[in-house]
């Protein structure tokens, strides 16, 4: 694993979290129990904290960074797509924030909100608890994210959670 301290900052790491080898978590950062760091990720609190919560998943390529002195903060069972920016942000519980999307310094992703693929959230934008982020820059659909969206995007959470307790037995190079 690339777990690195960076001067007195010290990641910490939540029981059943799994961090693929060639991911770097760097600095002040703290992750929850159960989360998926795929492959490439970079989760770099060198000069700005990132707290990650419970049940989370930050795929492939994915970067969270922050601002000095200031945090990015992710919320429990949040999905950070392949190849996701989140700089300086806060995503809250259950946000979906798609592949190569951006979420800018101190916007505010809500509960159960859907940042959709290739999106940019700019600065200080916020994507209210349920609604819907399209588009460069992001704009909100009119229809909220429904139910059958909620249950079948829980079930995709479950499975990176379920992946979490798999990798450190089931990936072998060879």
């Amino acid at each position: 694993m690339a777990i690195y301290q960076f001067e007195d900052r010290i990641p910490t790491i939540g029981s059943g979290t799994y961090v693929h080898p060639s991911a770097s978590v760097i600095g002040d950062v703290s992750i929850g129990e159960g989360c998926w760091i795929g492959p490439g990720a970079c989760i770099r609190g060198d000069y700005g904290r990132i707290t990650i919560g419970n049940y989370t998943s930050v795929e492939e390529n994915a970067v969270v960074h922050a601002r000095p002195s200031e945090q990015t903060a992710i919320g429990d069972w949040v999905t950070i797509g392949h190849a996701a920016v989140i700089h300086n942000a806060t995503i809250q519980d259950y946000a979906v924030i798609g592949m190569r999307a951006v979420v800018s310094d101190w916007a505010v992703v809500g509960v159960w909100s859907v940042v959709a693929e290739g999106a940019v959230v700019r600065q200080s934008q916020e994507v209210p608890a349920g609604k819907i982020a399209v588009g460069l820059p992001a704009r909100l659909l009119e229809k909220d994210v429904s139910d059958e969206y909620r249950a079948q995007w829980t079930r995709f959470k479950e499975t990176y959670v379920d992946l979490a307790r798999r990798y450190p037995r089931g990936l072998r190079a060879i």
